[in-house]
């Protein structure tokens, strides 16, 4: 008589279950690709084109580049308030750079390389031209003080610094042993601080470079709103598995413009570089935000898609009616808005004046991307940050480490492609638990799976014995008609231990809501400990130029 085989049933089902979920999976990113039009289908010399800069550089932003150069050279590529340039232009002139970079500096793979400048031609050249060397580029916040800079630049080992003529002085502490190259034309001002300009590096002719050793890395400065800016360290590229999952939420397509406002120097900023150069869109870039001439922008250039962190999304909704330019955004479909917590409120504003346009991505440096709000879910749940994408796991953690349900405030966990590779020297990275990284805020999922940010996990207060979250109370001051923007912050108290400080911003000056009407008005729609023992009025919120509070300074206002 046979033995019996059921216990082979089990190996057996459960490769064949496995075998199964990776088809869907690939099946899944090759229709989300394809319908986005990253592969240029059914246009097969195109898609054939992409794959000899693939197997140089990979999927790194050069890489990226460099496939989009090969498909649609003529194309224009980057738009800035100066000049424009198409695929095959830019890459001309980043293969001249790298050339000069080498020969002149002795750039060449592994070596640190920093870039201060803002949202222009010359910052993508300069960080393609690093992607060509395998060098690392090293992103500066335009924002740090030059203490930081200096101590920055000697941390990550810079071995070149690349900066606007206007941020020269944010790096005038750094090691005088650094050259330092200017982004954009030097001025007779600072001449004598820079070797020379990008635009003198850059010849006529193409400088033949060997394909790096290894892909260099981008490092992005974490903002420093709480403390030292920390230098998080991307992968040098991602697979079909990123593209995928964020194409599976947000409708980018392949060929049409975009304009990414928010600081390319800022996690948001250059994932939207890389969104844009994977779907060989023509980017439009500004050196500074302003409302008025955003609208423009989109409306001149005919843009589909914007990138903008919350507070552009105020700015310009704050617009008058005088300040308001006659405009045509009716190609516009997605606006999508990313770097810090999106107001409820703040996102009705925006549906009910600009149609279902708005996508709200929460993610932080660290982890990427977690979820994605579409104009479908923000319409019904304001507060929501979204759902997580396909190819993303998300959990809610209590404080033993076990999954809580819907419902539960935990710790927020996210795990993809994605991931940043660690922080740059001594600094500890964020807690992982089973291959998923804590953002670092705490919130739940409701029954749907839609998460729910309740703030940061070390924002969370204990007043009198009770936790208190304070963008709860940020989110319920900013649905008032007579407030423009708030901040709400725990301080130490004698009494309770914590107490809650509200900042606010009001619409009118003259009118705005005294002490006693904003404690009755969050004591009515909250719990009594809720109720901020301060309230402060300011002309505006301390922010730093990626739109995020500087809370630091927050304090400050208290004493």
């Amino acid at each position: 008589m046979h033995e019996p085989r059921s216990h082979q049933s089990g190996p057996l089902i459960r490769a064949a279950s496995t075998a199964a979920t990776e088809a869907g999976r690939y099946g899944h990113i090759a229709t989300t690709i394809l319908r986005a039009g990253v592969v240029p289908f059914p246009q097969v010399h195109r898609g054939i084109a992409e794959l000899v800069p693939m197997a140089r550089y990979g999927t790194t932003l050069g890489g990226l580049f460099e496939m989009a150069a090969a498909v649609t050279p003529h194309r224009t590529a980057v738009v800035d308030d100066d000049r424009a340039v198409t695929y095959r232009q830019l890459r001309r002139r980043v293969a001249a750079l790298a050339g000069g970079l080498a020969d002149t500096f002795g750039i060449d793979a592994g070596a640190s390389v920093g870039v201060l400048a803002r949202n222009h031609i010359g910052f993508v050249e300069a960080v393609l031209a690093c992607n060509r060397l395998g060098a690392h580029a090293v992103l500066l916040n335009t924002g740090m003080s030059a203490s930081q800079a200096a101590t920055v630049a000697t941390e990550q080992e810079l071995q070149l610094l690349i900066a606007d003529a206007e941020l020269l002085e944010l790096v005038s502490k750094a090691p005088s042993t650094i050259p330092r190259v200017c982004a954009d034309r030097p001025t007779p001002e600072v001449a004598d601080a820079v070797e020379c300009g990008l635009a003198d590096l850059i010849g006529v002719a193409d400088r033949r470079t060997a394909a790096p050793t290894e892909h260099g890395r981008t490092v992005v400065m974490t903002s420093g709103t709480t403390g030292a800016p920390k230098g998080a360290k991307r992968p040098s590229s991602a697979g079909p598995d990123a593209a995928a999952s964020i194409l599976s939420r947000i409708p980018f397509r392949a060929e049409e413009a975009t304009h990414i406002a928010p600081p390319l120097f800022h996690t948001w900023g250059f994932a939207n570089l890389q969104i844009a150069a994977m779907l060989r869109a023509t980017i439009v870039l500004r050196r500074h935000f302003d409302p008025a001439e955003a609208l423009r922008t989109l409306s001149v250039h005919r843009c589909t898609a914007m990138a903008v962190v919350p507070v552009m999304l105020q700015r310009i909704l704050e617009l008058e009616d005088d300040e308001r330019p006659p405009v045509d955004l009716s190609a516009l479909r997605v606006v999508a808005a990313s770097g810090s917590a999106l107001p409820g409120p703040l996102a009705t504003r925006w549906i009910d004046a600009y149609g279902p346009t708005l996508y709200n991505l929460y993610g932080s440096t660290e982890v990427s991307w977690a979820t994605i709000a579409t104009p479908d879910e923000l319409a019904d749940h304001p507060g929501t940050a979204g759902r997580a994408p396909k190819g993303t796991r998300l959990a809610i953690v209590g404080d033993d480490d076990q999954v809580l349900g819907p419902g539960e405030v935990g710790r927020i966990f996210v795990g993809n492609d994605l991931q940043f590779e660690g922080y740059t020297g001594d600094a500890a990275s964020n807690d992982v638990l089973d291959g998923m990284m804590a953002t670092g805020d705490v919130g739940h999922l409701d029954e749907d799976g839609l998460l729910f940010v309740a703030g940061r996990d070390d924002d969370m207060i204990v007043s009198g014995g009770e936790n208190v979250y304070p963008k709860e109370v940020e989110d319920l001051l900013a649905s008032r008609d007579d407030i423009v923007e708030v901040a709400v912050i725990g301080v130490d108290d004698d009494d309770f231990g914590q107490r809650l400080a509200a900042f606010i911003v009001p619409r009118d000056p003259d009118q705005a809501p005294d002490e006693d009407t904003i404690k009755a008005f969050v004591k009515e729609e909250l719990a009594k400990f809720s109720v901020p023992r301060d309230v402060v009025v300011l002309d505006e919120l301390p922010r730093n130029p990626t739109g995020k509070v500087m809370k630091k300074d927050l304090h400050d206002r208290l004493g």
